[in-house]
């Protein structure tokens, strides 16, 4: 009796090609989840850089401090959470190297603008949703981006964008070497074997 779910000619699949293709979906969703925690590991660190410089910033400066102290540092651990699957996203939307492949400054230089926009842009959207459900007006619920004005927004927008550049650079050059490659640049070859 034939397998129903072959066409007519086609070899059923053998155990041997479901374990290639088994062994296939692990792999890329290792990469995958080894290329999130990276990322969100790096907006983490940078949102939680930003979080401490504003809060030195308000001590210096007689400001008001957080009831909770450590409330800014869990918000910027979700939203890199969040953030983590933005750069994903980006990345693998791969507008840059649409573009322009080589040189590689083009697609490093438009991802980091494209994450850092995105960045801004989904600030702005939490706190327009927090203050929805604090029941408060649009106007009232948009923050004051790098303290407000155009010039805040610019502001913070070349300073994420800045942020990312050398994140990106070693996404894309790691893409365009490889990762064995890459890691034996950076760590040696692996122990027992060739890079």
């Amino acid at each position: 009796m034939s397998d129903p779910t072959t066409q007519q000619g086609e070899e059923a699949p053998t155990g041997s090609s479901r374990h290639e293709r088994l062994e296939k979906v692990k792999h890329v969703a290792m990469e995958e989840f080894r290329s999130y925690v990276v990322a969100t590991v790096y907006i983490w660190v940078l949102l939680g850089m930003f979080t401490l410089h504003e809060e030195i910033a308000l001590r210096t400066h007689g400001g008001v401090t957080q009831a909770l102290p450590f409330a800014p540092h869990g918000i910027a651990l979700i939203n890199a959470l969040v953030l983590g699957k933005v750069a994903l996203v980006v990345e693998s939307l791969r507008l840059g190297s649409r573009i322009k492949a080589q040189p590689l400054i083009y697609p490093i230089v438009i991802e980091a603008f494209l994450l850092a926009a995105l960045f801004i842009a989904m600030h702005v959207l939490e706190s327009v949703i927090a203050g929805w459900v604090r029941g408060e007006a649009l106007a009232a619920s948009v923050p004051a981006v790098g303290g407000g004005g155009l010039a805040g927004l610019v502001f913070s927008t070349v300073s994420f964008f800045v942020a990312m550049v050398p994140f990106c650079a070693f996404r894309q050059i790691t893409i365009a070497i490889g990762w064995p490659r890459m890691r034996a640049l950076l760590l040696g070859p692996p122990p027992g074997g060739a890079a």
